[in-house]
């Protein structure tokens, strides 16, 4: 007697295969399935071809009975086979069958007349696709939507959020207020020295699945106002420290400020020309990583209203120092090039 696919179909307990009992409410049975879907779900179980079969088994028998009449066909086919198998042709001597499909189908359909068509299965799953179209069109093997038709669990949707942040507020971190679609705000705190443009993931905080999976994320972009006297360079923060002439020939003890905190005092060397960058250690952006630096960048002031006593001084300072090009070399260097 041929023992094809169909007659394992017949003989499968898919209230079994779930582990509930056959009386189980329809919560129950979607409970024990998602239980199971994730355990032998085959991005879970690479490679594990008992795993995957597994999980075969579970989409089949959550698709037959997570549907109230699908399940109730699935529940008299089972009544009525017995647990026997069915032979798919020609059984016995002289053609008769053992008891095929049109047997079963004729019964439970009203073939009262008991005028049966033949059914022919090709293989290729584990139930016949006549039958499967009789049933509401579920079916075995791998189907187009997943395994046996299985829809695995899908994250939920991510949402993009956007928020704008003062200079400081970037560097200490704040905390904002985020308008989510369903009208409920969601507060986040931004990280220690988040950088213009950054995004930030916050995870579990967007959409919700479809159908049971994790729920998506927020991504959140962070714009940053620019500050009117301090610029970010990674770690560090920039600032042009403006300094007078007899300031750098003569060098001088300046203030520098810092970002939120108390002026600094740095020593500006004689002779310092403008461009140099002088630098305070501590006194930068504050990360996980550690501290960055301040950077002040020397800049000469050339004042320009004079007195008459200060011109007359400046021209004195120009007789006594005639004798100094500091151009020197200059012409002769861009010829070289």
């Amino acid at each position: 007697m041929n023992t094809g696919p169909q007659n394992d179909w017949f003989d499968k307990d898919f209230y079994k295969t779930l582990g509930v009992s056959k009386d189980a409410s329809d919560a129950e049975i979607k409970k024990a399935y998602r239980k199971l879907a994730r355990k032998y779900h085959p991005d879970a179980n690479p490679g594990d071809e008992n795993a995957e079969e597994k999980f075969k088994e579970i989409g089949q028998a959550h698709q037959v009975l997570s549907d109230k009449e699908s399940r109730a066909q699935y529940d008299q086919v089972r009544a009525m086979g017995g647990g026997a198998r069915f032979s798919a042709g020609s059984g016995g001597p002289g053609g008769a069958a053992g008891g095929g499909f049109d047997d079963v189908f004729s019964d439970l359909f009203g073939g009262g007349g008991r005028t049966r068509t033949r059914t022919t299965y090709t293989g290729g799953g584990d139930v016949p696709p006549d039958l499967a179209d009789l049933l509401g069109g579920f079916g075995g093997g791998f189907g187009g939507g997943g395994y046996g038709g299985y829809q695995p669990p899908v994250k939920g949707g991510d949402i993009k959020s956007s928020t704008t942040l003062s200079f400081t507020e970037a560097i200490n971190g704040a905390s904002v207020k985020l308008n989510m679609p369903g009208g409920k705000p969601l507060t986040v705190r931004t990280p220690i020295g988040v950088k213009d443009g950054q995004k930030i993931r916050l995870a579990g905080k967007g959409k919700t699945s479809p159908n049971g999976g994790e729920p998506g994320d927020v991504i959140l972009t962070v714009h940053v106002r620019p500050h009117p006297v301090f610029t970010r360079d990674g770690d560090n923060l920039r600032v042009e420290l403006p300094i007078s002439f007899d300031e750098a020939a003569l060098g001088a003890e300046v203030k520098v400020p810092t970002l939120g905190g108390t002026p600094v005092k740095v020593k500006v060397a004689p002779g310092t020309p403008s461009g140099r960058t002088l630098r305070v250690r501590g006194k930068g952006v504050k990360t996980k990583k550690g501290t960055g630096d301040l950077l002040a960048t020397v800049q000469i002031v050339v004042p320009k209203n004079l007195s008459k006593e200060a011109k007359a001084a400046v021209e004195s300072f120009r007789t006594a120092t005639e004798g100094e090009d500091p151009r020197a070399g200059l012409l002769d260097k861009a010829k070289a090039s």
